[in-house]
């Protein structure tokens, strides 16, 4: 399931976005402020942005130019109730990739955010590995040589961020939102508890990848001839 990042601060208008959004089979995030879509962005990599311009902390134009200048491409819908054509060229040039002033029709947003997640924003491998590990997201399967197990949706978020940031540590934050999302309660050890069932899962397809705390910074993966 896609997952996308909605910014709007309208509460009604935000929920019935969600309602049309996940009935399409696309899970949302929604948040209403600049600040709070910001620290979002940098702990979720999402697959596209539906952001309002008339928010409480400022014209929305102002996140997407902040993105942009930051190297992140992820394909953004701007909502506005401006229709005048110095606003669309506004928002275009600021790196918006499609443009939908207020109101509209839901069915023709949910076309529109469709059509954004059909463009490619960064090049991740279809079965992202590392080491001696392999995952296979259609399948929900993690691979070593010849041996295999199957993960839980949690799990296989997890795998992935680790997996597409090899040689980085990730934040235990970034995990949470990977596996969960931003909406959902998430009680606080399970991260945890699916960090233990993947380390089983590493031991039980006899891989040599261990995911490893990092104190105080997040997790890794690292060979298990690595001291811990």
């Amino acid at each position: 399931m896609s997952r996308i990042l909605l910014v709007e601060d309208h509460d009604r208008l935000a929920r019935l976005m969600c309602k049309g959004l996940v009935a399409a089979g696309i899970a949302v995030d929604v948040t209403d402020r600049i600040d709070s879509a910001w620290a979002a962005v940098q702990q979720m990599p999402y697959q596209a942005l539906i952001l309002d311009r008339g928010l409480p902390d400022g014209d929305g134009l102002i996140l997407l130019q902040k993105l942009r200048n930051a190297g992140l491409g992820v394909p953004c819908l701007v909502l506005t109730a401006r229709d005048a054509l110095h606003d669309r060229v506004q928002g275009l040039e600021a790196g918006a990739d499609d443009y939908l002033p207020k109101p509209f029709a839901m069915d023709e947003m949910v076309a529109r955010v469709r059509a954004l997640l059909r463009r490619p924003v960064e090049f991740h491998p279809l079965d992202p590995s590392h080491g001696d590990l392999t995952l296979r997201p259609e399948a929900g399967v993690l691979c070593s040589g010849d041996e295999s197990v199957t993960l839980a949706p949690a799990e296989l978020h997890i795998m992935q961020l680790l997996l597409h940031k090899p040689k980085e540590v990730v934040r235990r934050s970034a995990l949470e939102a990977a596996a969960w999302g931003l909406s959902e309660a998430v009680t606080p050890n399970a991260l945890d508890v699916a960090l233990h069932r993947i380390r089983r899962k590493l031991l039980a397809i006899g891989s040599r990848q261990r995911i490893v705390n990092v104190r105080g910074l997040g997790y890794t993966l690292r060979e298990n001839d690595v001291a811990e």
